[in-house]
């Protein structure tokens, strides 16, 4: 049994690939290189260079390997449908090229979602007629990447977005084909939705094909959550906080990954403002160095 720790660009601040906020993809590589990691995400489909020779120098350089690739975009939205096949089909095309495999699907913020993030009690619902063309736009892209590039799709649970809150997504779980479409559990989404990371998992930890690490600082979650604050500004206030200050039992996932003979890797992202956040490498360092100290490679 082989666990690999990762780091992801959002763990810099990069979100969007056109951010002026962004620092520049070389320096992420060189500092994730420098904390301690040998894998990396895509990062946001265009932060990176999209010339898979380009690219595939830089990982060599920097002696990282590329572990998977995120589309987040509005699958709620069926206005914004050419916008998320676009991103999925680059996205795929990226990760075939470097031999990637994780494609993980997240639904990006809404605005009818965005102030009830860890509310779960007011947020909004589709109708069954809406909820029904979503959960297919998922599956269409989950299908996609499954049957035309060998990767495994996997949804993401994320806070202010229609797949958030634990029903929602195992309703989505029980109506999508678990051949074509897997789990990327976030542990710092789920406790920011209102729901323990460790008991989804002991339910699925046969359809979690890969995990990203995240943790939150309960009272900075508490105060985001009860000023209806927005997901970007609160991670610019310190929702997520380095994995050995938060409310993740982190010993606690690892004996659950252990136990279920978990291979493979698991990405650390710890989401910041580019802008705020003083010491990304710092951040990277502690937490590689805490997950060693608990028994992680």
């Amino acid at each position: 049994m082989t666990i690999r720790i990762g780091n992801a660009p959002c763990s810099w601040g990069v979100e969007f690939a056109q951010d002026d906020r962004n620092p520049p993809w070389q320096q992420v590589l060189k500092e994730c290189r420098d904390a301690g990691y040998k894998g990396i995400e895509l990062g946001p489909v265009g932060y990176m260079p999209e010339d898979p020779a380009q690219l595939a120098d830089a990982l060599a350089e920097y002696e990282l390997e590329l572990i998977g690739g995120v589309v987040f975009r509005a699958f709620h939205d069926p206005d914004q449908w050419d916008d998320v096949l676009d991103g999925a089909k680059r996205t795929c095309a990226a990760l075939k090229a470097h031999g990637a495999k994780h494609f993980v699907l997240i639904d990006s913020i809404s605005p009818r979602r965005a102030p009830t993030a860890g509310r779960a009690n007011e947020a909004e619902q589709m109708d069954t007629t809406e909820w029904t063309a979503y959960r297919d736009r998922i599956a269409t892209v989950a299908k996609m990447g499954a049957e035309e590039y060998g990767l495994i799709p996997e949804i993401h649970p994320h806070a202010g977005g229609f797949m958030d809150f634990e029903p929602e997504v195992e309703r989505l779980l029980e109506e999508v084909d678990a051949d074509f479409l897997k789990i990327c559990i976030d542990t710092g989404h789920c406790t920011y939705a209102g729901f323990d990371p460790v008991a989804f998992m002991k339910r699925h930890m046969d359809r979690i094909t890969y995990v990203h690490f995240k943790n939150t600082d309960a009272a900075v979650k508490q105060q985001a959550i009860a000023n209806r604050t927005g997901f970007y500004d609160a991670c610019g206030q310190g929702i997520f906080c380095t994995l050995e200050k938060g409310e993740v039992d982190f010993p606690e996932v690892r004996q659950l990954l252990v136990g279920a003979n978990y291979e493979g890797w698991c990405t650390i992202e710890q989401d910041c403002d580019p802008t705020l956040d003083p010491d990304p490498v710092g951040d990277a360092t502690a937490n590689r160095k805490y997950l060693e100290s608990i028994g992680f490679a």
